[in-house]
């Protein structure tokens, strides 16, 4: 659960993100149309939201020629 603020930070500085939390998961859905993507866990999953973290700032969902951030 401690990583879930960390998450929304992220997602907040992005606005081709969207943040959901629903029935015990969070999702993030990454983009628009047939090309977005989603990646979920668990709320409380720190060790997956963490991941998540950094595939958004670092791995395959990092912006592009930005500075990444958190």
């Amino acid at each position: 659960m401690k990583q879930l603020g960390n998450l929304a930070i992220v997602c907040a500085m992005r606005p081709e993100m969207c943040l959901q939390l629903y029935a015990g998961q969070v999702s993030v859905h990454i983009g628009e149309g047939p090309a977005r993507s989603t990646m979920s866990a668990q709320w409380d999953d720190d060790e997956k939201i963490n991941a998540m973290i950094y595939e958004l700032n670092f791995g395959q969902y990092a912006r592009q020629g930005k500075e990444n951030a958190a």
